[in-house]
């Protein structure tokens, strides 16, 4: 947004501005922009934007999560039934059995009858202690097999990176330098907006001051005139009925002025709340009574004048916004590859029988999403084709009514400038015709009303005067800002 009124309070001496409260244009505009309610609404808005368009520039960069998890279990799940735990933890028992039971047949099967035997050889077996050796091994692999999961702690740390979806990350990201671009755009045309009306009302203001000085100045000359046909009457050079008109005329020129003075308040009250002002407070509105010679534009360059305008700025913003919305409508069509890495810490430990300790380890991997049947995708990118169109149509026909206006205020103000001489013209032959009258009207060769006949045309041309001398600021005013040159 334009920020060229910072420079001017700089260049304004603003604490003796308010102790004297004398209010220039600019410095009337200064003060709307620091306290106008929907320009702040407008500055927030940008901000706003700005901070999305970083978030949308950070969705490139690679995301990293951490996760904690701790699970509380009432039992722990059993890998063997209570037959099978106890079958492995007396396996020894089992085993010592089946080989008394072999050597019996193997001594059978040789020729030789004797149990007893065959137990002495086990009992000799004995020392290797193999039952007992055997039931302990079992009796481990029992106890590494009671997986104890009543308490579960588990924490990860996942970074992921998206390498390719289909354009839609650039095209977000496109999207909110748009939005970006456009709520400048907006701001701008709000702060242009608000220079406008801060202008208006300050040039209402003093056509309406003048005009109550002209109207007090008409019924002084009424009011002398009054007081000489008076006069004129008691010398009997005059009839009460040219009293009576005099008087009529008066009455007309004191009500005139009574108006002026009502009027003259209302444009200060607007003028103070467009400002901010306090309205009980006394300013004094000093005014520029130089009228500088705002002549009309010889050239038009159409190009320039479209990228200083904040309204065909917007919609070329919300053209941008509209192929890029068929970008993200192509990319729910194309494969999505993204990059994932991890590191996974549990207690129990995983990675080593389920131990009460803690082991982690780390993974990598690409995930790869192909879209193969996706019929609402295909008119989504249908329908933001025909927004993309419609936006490109609206921009076209943006230039031609850019230039239509430029070309009428242009005009505009060219028959202003041409008001301006003639009325001018007619003011000096109106002075004239005043200051000959006057002198008539001493000399007793015109009567009261051929009088207030000369004064009534002076007091319309310096009106015609004044009010064309305000139109043409404002005509430039206006074309100023249809140009995109509008200035603090």
């Amino acid at each position: 947004m334009k920020r060229t009124f910072v420079i001017l309070l700089a260049l304004t001496a603003g604490l003796t501005l308010m102790a004297q409260q004398r209010l220039t244009l600019a410095q009337c505009r200064y003060l709307a922009t620091q306290s106008n309610p929907t320009l702040k609404a407008a500055q927030e808005r940008i901000d706003a934007a700005e901070a999305l368009e970083r978030m949308a520039f950070c969705q490139f960069l690679p995301k990293v999560d951490a996760n904690g998890t701790y699970i509380w279990n009432q039992k722990s799940p059993a890998l063997l039934s209570d037959q099978q735990a106890y079958d492995v933890n007396h396996i020894g028992t089992t085993v010592e059995n089946d080989i008394a039971s072999s050597l019996s047949d193997l001594l059978a099967n040789i020729g030789i009858h004797d149990p007893q035997l065959a137990q002495r050889i086990v009992d000799n077996l004995g020392g290797l202690r193999l039952e007992e050796n055997l039931n302990n091994m079992g009796q481990q692999v029992t106890n590494a097999l009671d997986i104890d999961l009543r308490h579960i702690i588990a924490a990860s740390v996942t970074v992921s990176q998206p390498l390719y979806l289909g354009g839609r990350l650039s095209a977000l990201h496109r999207s909110a330098q748009y939005s970006y671009d456009m709520q400048q755009a907006l701001g701008d045309r709000v702060y242009d907006g608000l220079l406008i009306a801060v202008d208006a009302a300050y040039w209402q203001y003093i056509s309406v001051l003048h005009k109550q000085q002209l109207a007090h100045q008409y019924q002084s000359l009424l009011q002398q005139l009054t007081n000489d046909v008076q006069a004129m009457v008691e010398a009997d050079v005059a009839t009460q009925a040219d009293v009576t008109k005099v008087r009529v005329k008066l009455n007309e020129a004191r009500m005139n002025a009574t108006k002026a003075d009502c009027g003259l308040e209302l444009a200060r009250l607007a003028l103070c709340q467009i400002c901010g002002l306090n309205p009980d407070s006394n300013y004094i509105f000093a005014e520029d009574s130089t009228l500088v010679n705002y002549l009309p534009v010889d050239s038009i360059n159409i190009d320039h004048i479209c990228d200083r305008r904040s309204d065909y700025r917007i919609l070329r913003d919300a053209q941008g916004l509209a192929t890029q919305g068929v970008r993200l409508a192509r990319a729910g069509l194309l494969p999505n590859v993204a990059l994932t890495g991890s590191y996974l810490v549990s207690n129990p430990n995983i990675l080593n029988g389920f131990q009460k300790d803690f082991g982690g380890m780390f993974t990598a991997g690409i995930v790869v999403n192909i879209p193969l049947a996706h019929p609402g995708d295909i008119y989504a990118l249908r329908a933001a084709k025909h927004k993309q169109t419609e936006t490109a149509l609206q921009l076209e026909e943006s230039r031609d009514l850019i230039l239509l206006e430029v070309n009428k205020l242009n005009h505009q103000l060219k028959v202003a400038n041409l008001k301006l001489v003639q009325s001018r013209s007619d003011l000096e032959n109106a002075e004239e015709n005043l200051r000959l009258a006057d002198e008539s009207f001493d000399a007793g060769v015109i009567n009261p009303t051929d009088l207030m006949a000369a004064q009534t045309a002076w007091m319309k041309a310096k009106s015609e005067v004044l009010d064309t001398e305000i139109e043409i600021r404002l005509d430039h005013l206006y074309l100023m800002q249809a140009l995109g040159e509008l200035k603090m």
